[in-house]
């Protein structure tokens, strides 16, 4: 018996050293990938820093440092909640077994910056002893305090606003006086400007359908259908049209503009049919002009060549854009009040090239990565060197970079155009390089020209990213609002995004202006409205906050 008995305990003293291996096995394991997971999450965030850093310095110039950046920011939402996951189990296994000694692991986490000083502080006091701890003594002082602060949110509240109007009566004529009745952002005033402005930037600025909308409020107690909301907009659309009839007259006053469209699904008949929002955008930024940037946006069924002409009827000056034959009227000799310059875009060009150079693209494709034509690459690298001059001048005024392209920019140009036609002389017209090139250098037509514009004008940009960045909310949008109702739905979209779109060109809070100027607008009179444009509401807002 003594024999089994020392046996049993020789196996259990065995076991129980394993089983401290396993555990010590799966304290390491935990700290190595909380370790691994949080380095490869400093390493994505530095990549990210790094990445828009770059951007802030020279601007997005290819959709390789945009696609770039894009691809970091998801990265590092995904392996910053792993690495959290990781540390806390690794500190939770480390908690488990408190005889075991662990070795220090600390993640690094960003940098919380203090939270905003206009923020209200509500101080929660945890009550401490009257006594001491030590010896029980009750004759304790304050010697000083620790505070530890926690970002927390209220939700939304919602209040009714009376408003009263006492009335009087004369002892001596018996005449009964009451003040006039105040004049409302809509008619009988039952919703006021911020929950109309709240509305209307959710819909079009958040890109939030009226009945999750809906859905949301009444979640919060408050009945507003659809209709209901849906009629807020429509009275927000009447009430903004002088404002919106001051942007459009701004913007079309401009010596240049960046035009653009892009698709919209159209409820019709049996489906959708693709209807078209038009921008036409006026920034006079790069060139150090002084007139406020500013977008305006209009709706079409299709995309026919009319709409264009439609829209900038009336208008002269440069225009840039893509190669869209659309626009081709407007460059007409015997146009009335004159024809408009083209001025096409590098982006577009490059990005035909850049397609046949883009080594991850082809990774991604299955494709072999060194599967690439080395002339597509050679081009991109040929249009990056100017797009490089473009960054150094950007913000200089126009006879600055006027003079800088004379310098530098025309010498390039001329030589790639001279190296292109050699290489397509080479090449099929199927080969997928020459049709890159034929797009800069077609073999009717002349568009050379439009391309180079920007060498005798120092006004010109390089690209038409400023209209395609008006145009980015939109595509967000599709995916939220599926379709545009109907044609006038398409309408007062283009009509919203047009003073949503310029409020965020200015760097203005959409929501709040909006608010501001319906609260405002039934005081103010017709010559005054030019107070209330993005721009100039920005520097009254400025100018309190100065006093």
């Amino acid at each position: 018996m003594s024999d089994a008995a020392s046996e049993i305990a020789r196996l259990r003293a065995e076991l129980a050293a394993q089983t401290a291996r396993a555990q010590a096995a799966e304290r390491d394991l935990a700290q190595a990938r909380a370790l691994a997971s949080c380095t490869d999450a400093m390493i994505q965030e530095l990549k990210l820093e790094i990445a828009k850093l770059r951007r802030d310095k020279y601007g997005i110039s290819s959709e390789r440092r945009a696609r770039l950046i894009d691809q970091l920011e998801l990265q590092l939402e995904e392996l910053e909640a792993a690495a959290t996951e990781d540390a806390l189990t690794a500190e939770q296994v480390a908690q488990d077994d408190k005889t075991s000694t662990v070795r220090a692991f600390t993640r690094r986490k960003p940098v919380r910056k203090p939270f905003p000083e206009h923020l209200p502080r509500e101080r929660v006091v945890v009550e401490a002893s009257t006594n001491c701890s030590c010896c029980g003594s009750d004759r304790i002082v304050k010697m000083g305090e620790d505070i530890t602060e926690t970002l927390e949110v209220i939700p939304r509240q919602w209040k009714v606003i009376q408003t009263v109007r006492e009335k009087f009566t004369c002892r001596c004529c018996e005449k009964i006086s009451q003040p006039p009745a105040p004049f409302h952002t809509i008619p009988r005033g039952w919703a006021g400007p911020q929950l109309i402005a709240m509305v209307a930037f959710d819909k079009y600025g958040q890109h939030q359908p009226l009945n999750r909308q809906s859905e949301r409020i009444a979640r919060e107690g408050i009945d507003l259908s659809l209709s209901t909301l849906a009629d807020l907009i429509g009275h927000a659309c009447v009430a903004l049209s002088p404002i919106h009839e001051l942007i459009e007259r701004h913007v079309l006053t401009a010596a240049r503009l960046h035009g653009d469209d892009t698709t919209v699904p159209l409820l019709a008949r049996g489906g959708t049919k693709t209807a078209r929002l038009w921008t036409y955008v006026r920034d006079d930024g790069p060139w150090g002009g002084s007139a406020p940037p500013a977008a305006l946006f209009k709706f079409s069924r299709d995309r026919q060549m009319i709409h264009p002409n439609k829209h900038l009827a009336g208008w002269q000056g440069v225009l840039q854009a893509d190669a869209y034959s659309g626009y081709n009227d407007l460059y007409l000799a015997d146009r009335s009040p004159g024809p408009a310059r083209s001025a096409l875009c590098w982006s577009h060009a490059r990005r035909k090239f850049f397609e046949l150079a883009d080594i991850a693209g082809n990774v991604r494709k299955n494709k072999p990565a060194h599967d690439i034509s080395p002339v597509a690459l050679e081009a991109v690298k040929r249009i990056d060197a100017i797009f490089d001059i473009e960054r150094e001048i950007n913000g200089m005024d126009a006879d600055a970079r006027l003079a800088m392209r004379q310098a530098r920019s025309r010498p390039l140009v001329v030589e790639l155009h001279t190296w292109l036609l050699e290489e397509r002389a080479r090449m099929s017209k199927h080969n997928s390089v020459a049709k890159a090139i034929d797009y800069l250098i077609p073999p009717k037509g002349e568009r050379w020209g439009a391309f180079t514009a920007f060498l005798d004008d120092g006004r010109i940009c390089l690209t038409n990213n400023a209209a395609e960045r008006a145009l980015r909310g939109i595509a967000l949008g599709r995916k939220s609002w599926l379709f545009a109702g109907s044609e006038r739905g398409g309408e007062r979209a283009a009509f919203m995004y047009t003073l949503i779109v310029t409020c965020k060109m200015n760097d203005i809070d959409p929501q709040a202006w909006m608010a501001d100027v319906l609260a405002r607008m039934p005081d103010i009179t017709v010559s005054r409205l030019p107070e209330l444009l993005p721009w100039n509401w920005k520097a009254q807002q400025e100018a309190v906050k100065a006093a």
